[in-house]
Parts: structure tokens; sequence; C-alpha cells
């Protein structure tokens, strides 16, 4: 039975390290989370934390780190925009958190298998592409208003009007290089080095972004980034501000039907994607260890039910952070624990650094994880698998753009259950012809909905002819099927059609307890 005590000794130093590498990929993506969803950057923070002191504990996953996901930063500005305020958004939180506990409860930790892949990829691709789009603005420095960008002074100097708004030049190319760093970072070329094996890729953007915001307020004020384009956290001296600076949910939003809507969407997503995190870590593990996916969500909801109360963002199990902690050499579940030791100590301790982190950056960290998620080979890879698996693809993308990410997702797998019961019709029948002689074949089990076929099977045997029914390879014969050929057998006399060897399996019998039951009509004119 493997370990499951939080610290293992033997593993001390590399949980120790790997948490420092966790650490050090989580913070800025934490940050770009938070700026992207429209809240403050201490509410990514406290999720970090919550996911690295709450369901680090609570978890069985040896590997796996929680925190917030770039894949509900859709939901979290559409919910928040829809909800009116954030301390609302923060009650639906909390439901979520509870709807997943008892989802743990009901052992639904393996309903996530049922959902077709397809579906989950065009899950996927459809917030990728919502996240490269929602991003883009914030690369370009159009978040800041035209009014706000004219009494800066570098307006005049690094301010470019556009059909769309008041272009921040400083920001686009600081975007638009750090964009291009992150591709470069992860090329193999570029692991050759030992360095950047070390450093991961949204660290070094981060650092860039902090020289280029020093180096601009020193050598070139005039095109320096105003306030607005920057990390605004504030500073946090004790606990005491630690505690002023929560939110806290409206508890009186708790009989909102909204609220609850975006619970069950946050509750469902987060599920899905906890649930994905968790079987590709325990496909990397070298150990091949298993954790319950019960418990997995469980730990999650009692993470959200936190996070909902305090004031973060929802949390999930995220891939990204994850992997990073298995390449860094973590073996337990303390590398994740420390990472969020970590994230509590920076909001004490490094507020003044992060504060000099453009925005920019963080757009540019999130829009390469957009395009992680719906990279072009993505889509050209569904298209060669086949009707059968880019319509489900397609269909859940456009449903999750055209409506939301819930219904878009329940629209792919409508989609996917049609494909499978057309293909599951597909040849139920076989009618073979030689001469005036037809063998009309069951080749798979005959429901109802398989009737149409069996009626246009029927209309193509002419008169005077001989036909023979098989129904060997069948296991199941639904009453209307039966009742079909029963009339056309019945009518058969005045055709002079002759009828030899109906074989049927029992009406309704389930697979294993087969009972056939010969029948022999031969009716001729």
């Amino acid at each position: 039975m493997p370990n499951s005590r939080l610290i293992d000794f033997a593993s001390l130093r590399s949980d120790l390290l790997a948490g420092i590498v966790v650490f050090l990929v989580a913070l800025p993506l934490c940050l770009g989370i938070a700026t992207a969803s429209g809240v403050e950057p201490f509410a990514g923070l406290l999720s970090g934390i919550v996911g690295g002191l709450v369901v680090a504990l609570l978890s069985g996953s040896h590997l796996s780190v929680s925190g917030p996901a770039a894949g509900l930063v859709v939901i979290v500005v559409s919910a928040i925009a829809s909800l009116g305020s954030f301390s609302a958004f923060l009650a639906a939180v909390l439901i979520a958190g509870v709807l997943q506990f008892v989802f743990g409860l009901l052992r639904a930790g393996q309903l996530a298998s049922f959902v077709p892949v397809p579906v989950i990829k065009g899950m996927l691709a459809s917030i990728g592409l919502l996240l490269i789009v929602k991003q883009v603005p914030l690369a370009a420095g159009l978040s800041a208003s035209a009014s706000a960008a004219s009494t800066t002074s570098a307006a005049s100097n690094a301010s470019l009007a556009t059909p769309f708004g008041t272009v921040l030049v400083p920001a686009l190319v600081l975007a638009a290089v750090c964009v291009i760093l992150l591709f470069v970072w992860e090329s193999p070329r570029a692991k050759r080095y030992a360095f950047v094996r070390i450093v991961p890729g949204p660290l070094a953007v981060v650092a860039l972004g902090i020289a280029a915001t020093l180096a601009l307020d020193a050598f070139a004020p005039a095109f320096a980034l105003p306030g607005e384009q920057r990390v605004a956290l504030d500073a946090l001296q004790s606990f005491d501000t630690l505690a002023g600076a929560l939110a806290f949910p409206d508890f009186t939003q708790l009989v909102d039907a909204d609220v609850w809507r975006v619970a069950l969407t946050l509750a469902v997503v987060a599920s899905l994607e906890t649930l994905l995190s968790l079987e590709a870590v325990e496909q990397m593990d070298p150990q091949r260890r298993r954790a319950s996916p019960d418990r997995e969500l469980k730990a999650q909801g009692v993470g959200n039910i936190v996070a909902g109360a305090l004031g973060g963002l929802p949390i999930t199990a995220v891939i990204v952070r994850s992997s990073a902690n298995l390449n860094a050499g973590a073996r337990t579940r303390l590398a994740s624990f420390v990472h969020g030791v970590l994230l509590l100590a920076s909001v004490f301790a490094l507020t003044a650094v992060l504060n000099l982190i453009p925005l920019a950056c963080l757009a540019a960290i999130l829009i390469q994880t957009g395009y992680k998620l719906a990279k072009p080979a993505l889509f050209v890879a569904m298209m060669r698998e086949g009707t059968d698996r880019v319509v489900p693809f397609v269909a859940t993308i456009v449903g999750v753009l055209a409506t939301d990410l819930l219904i878009g997702i329940g629209i792919g797998i409508a989609v996917s259950m049609l494909l499978a019961m057309r293909a599951n019709l597909d040849d139920t029948f076989a009618l073979a012809e030689h001469d005036d002689h037809y063998l009309l074949s069951f080749r798979k089990d005959a429901s109802f909905l398989a009737k149409p076929m069996l009626m246009r099977c029927l209309a193509r045997i002419p008169d005077r002819a001989t036909v023979l029914i098989d129904t060997e390879r069948a296991d199941f014969v639904d009453r209307d099927i039966r009742d079909t050929l029963e009339r056309f057998i019945a009518d058969a006399p005045r055709r002079s059609i002759a009828v030899e060897s109906v074989q049927w399996p029992r009406l309704n019998a389930t697979p294993k307890k087969r009972l056939p039951w010969a029948r022999s009509a031969s009716t001729t004119s």
C-alpha cells in the first residue's frame, strides 16, 4: 500500500525542492488568472494558498497540485458580470464546493469517464480560444481607458490610437516578447541548456517584466508602464492586515437561482478538470500510484468551500503545476503543501516585488496557456479521426462559444449520444438476395429504434419470394421488431411469400440469459 503520510523523511529533500519549483510556477499563474478574471490579485494567491494548505492535506494524490485554473477564467468573468458582485460570486463558489463534496459522497468520481473524449477536448479547446481572445486586449494595454491613458506622461509617445481603442505600445511590445520567449523556452533546442530546464518559463517572463519595469522607470520614464498596467497587491504587514484583505460571500444570495446555476456550472467543470488532471498525473507518475477520485472530489469541495468563504477564486487540480511538481522530483503531498506555505509567505515578503510585474506579462502567460489548449494540431488530429469524433468536438466548441460552458458540454454530449445511437443502428439487419431467395439476418441486438430500417428491408422483398429470417446473432429483440415481423409473416400468404426458419431470442431477454425458441412458418399460396 502506498505511503499516504504527508512527510516521508526519505524524500524530504526532493519534496522541499519540488515545492519551491511549483511555487515559482504557481506565483505568476495565480496572479495572471486573478487579473484575467477581473478580481484582485490577492484572490488568485489566496486560492493557491488554499490549494496548497487545505486540499493537499485532504487529497489522496501524491503529486497533484491544486489552485486557481485558467480553464475557469471564462466562467468567473461571465458569472461575476451576471451576478452583479464578487460577493454573490463567492456564494456560488461556496455552493459549488458543497456540491463537489456531495459528488464525492455519492461516489461520482467515475462519472467523468462517461464524458466522450471529443467533448472534453472541445471543452478545453473552447476555453483556450476564449482565453486568448480575452487576454489580447490586456496584452495590448487596452484595459486602461482612453482618459486614463491620456493623463499619463507616456500618452503622446507610448500610445497608439486604433479602431479598437488606445494601444499602449510598451505593453504590446512586452507582451509579444514574452509570448515569443515562452514558446522558445519550451523548444527542444532551448531545453539543452541547464538554466532553461531549471527555471520555469512563466518565472522567466515575470523576471523579464520586472526588469523592463525597473529599466523604463529609471531610464525612459516617458515610456514607463502606468500603474493600472501593473499588479496592484496591497502590502500585508501582519495577519491582522491579512484578515482585512479577505472578502466574504453574500449569504443572502444563497436563495438566488442564478447563483445556484453558476455554482452547478463551477462544480461540474471544476470536477471534470480535477478528474482529468488526476488521471493525467497518475499516468505520468513513475510509481503508477492511484488516488481515489471520490476522495479527490471531497478534498476539492472542502477547498472551494474555504476559498469561497474567504474571498478566493474557485479551485481545481491543475495539470501545469502538477506536471511541474512531478518533473521537479516530488514524491509526496509535502511538495504541494510547501508551495502553499511559500505562496502565503509571498503575500507578506514579496509585495513590493510583485507590484512591479506588468499585466502584459501575465496576459502573455495565459495566451500561451490558451494556445496549448487550442493548438491547431488538435483540430487537425480531430479532423483525421473521422466524423463521429470531429462533429461532437466542433459542436462542443460552438456550443460553448455561443452559450456557456455547461450548455456547450451538454450539447457535445447530446451530439455524441445521437452519433453513437446512429452507429449502433447501422447494419442492424442485412438482406442478402439470390434469385428469388432472400436472407434477412439480425447482425446485432434490435431495439425499437431499428424498426424503420427493418421496414425498409422488408419493403425490398417482392411477391412470390422465399425468405429466411435468422435472429441467431441477436440476444435482444424488441417487441416492436417482433410485431413488425409477425405482421409481415401474417401477410406473406397473400403475397405468395414463403417464410422459413424464424428463430427468436426470448422476448426482451438480456445477454447471458438467451433462451431461443424456434418457429417454422412455411406458407405458400
